[in-house]
């Protein structure tokens, strides 16, 4: 299936909200390198493509639908980024970013909630 990729490392929030309300786990799981990170709920952590696939596989079952939160641009230096968003219900989340050979960009590391609410 053609996916849009992350052209920036912004869009990787904007493409997350639209593949969970879409139902897309797959189109999920490729906005993550393939060794990423990340934490969901905060005291769980899967690690790799398979376990972040498990953890959108019940969370799109779960029928939740996503609205986007408050994004703050992305810190940038040379191929990493960090990106932080405040949730409508005031969660943080906080993510790692890094460019592609292709100069796209995929979250390596996850933080839903940096607050553990």
């Amino acid at each position: 299936q053609d996916r849009v990729p992350a052209v920036e490392p912004e869009d990787l929030e904007h493409l997350f909200v639209e593949r969970v309300n879409a139902g897309d786990v797959e189109g999920l799981v490729v906005l993550y390198e393939p060794d990423a990170v990340m934490a969901f709920p905060p005291e769980n952590v899967a690690i790799g493509s398979e376990a972040i696939r498990q953890v959108f596989s019940d969370f799109v079952a779960s029928g939740v639908q996503l609205t986007l939160g408050d994004q703050q641009p992305a810190l940038r230096v040379g191929d990493l980024a960090l990106g932080s968003t405040r949730l409508a219900d005031g969660g943080v989340t906080a993510e790692v970013a890094r460019r592609q050979p292709d100069g796209t960009w995929r979250w390596v590391i996850d933080q839903w909630n940096v607050l553990g609410q």
